[in-house]
């Protein structure tokens, strides 16, 4: 009995050792556990706040790089630099067979008694059959038979530039142009009489402006062109 008892003793303090054991164990571990998944846990989230500012500064990196190459161009060309031989003339820059074309006789005139019978103190010397002044420039006044080219017609005229019709002559009719000039001897040393191919670029309404024309003369898209025309004409 008294062994029995002994045994019993024994068993039930084993028991009772394993179960402490038991239960410290999992005490720490389970404080262990927390720790490691909560240290896990800001590891994990150090690493995701890593990565996220990592790729966010790459492209804002890459961002500034390609500003920075930007504000590096500079300009080879300036508006106020002379470009000689690099720029095409107006008959090379467009394709102008897209147009109607019609063959004329185009002579040169001026606003001066030899072609209009005007002196310089006629209240309407310069002044076109359209109201507008005449004008020699990219886009010039020219004389036309309005049957054929009613006035506000714009015409390109290889050698000359864009005429616009604005006026009107005696002699001028069927397929004849008169082409305006400042002076007599810039009708003879530039043009004096030639039979050309014109394309007709706008027909006409019978109207004319001298702000549709001076817009025309000033149109940003076209002064490269303009610029080349000026600086022929003072050569």
């Amino acid at each position: 009995m008294n062994q029995f008892k002994k045994y019993s003793k024994r068993i039930t303090m084993s028991i009772l050792f394993c179960l402490a054991l038991g239960t410290t164990f999992q005490s720490i571990s389970g404080v262990e556990a927390k720790a490691m998944t909560a240290w896990w846990m800001d590891h994990e989230q150090q690493q995701e706040d890593s990565n996220y500012e990592s790729h966010s500064f790459k492209p804002l990196s890459l961002s500034f790089k390609f500003l920075k190459k930007l504000a590096g161009i500079t300009t080879q060309i300036s508006s106020s630099d002379k470009v000689e031989g690099s720029l095409p003339t107006l008959e090379e820059a467009f394709d102008w067979s897209k147009y109607q074309k019609h063959h004329v006789v185009a002579t040169g005139y001026t606003a001066g008694v030899e072609s209009t019978g005007k002196t310089p103190d006629h209240p309407e010397y310069g002044i076109t059959y359209s109201g507008v002044k005449v004008k020699r420039d990219l886009y010039s006044t020219i004389a036309a038979d309005l049957n054929v080219f009613p006035i506000g017609t714009i015409l390109f005229i290889p050698g000359y530039g864009y005429g616009v019709v604005a006026d009107k002559g005696g002699a001028i009719k069927g397929n004849k142009i008169d082409l305006y000039y400042d002076t007599v001897k810039d009708v003879y040393d530039q043009w004096g009489k030639k039979s050309v191919d014109v394309y007709v670029i706008k027909k006409g309404d019978g109207s004319l402006r001298a702000e549709e024309l001076m817009a025309l003369n000033e149109n940003k898209d076209m002064q490269v062109f303009r610029q080349q025309y000026i600086r022929a004409e003072n050569e």
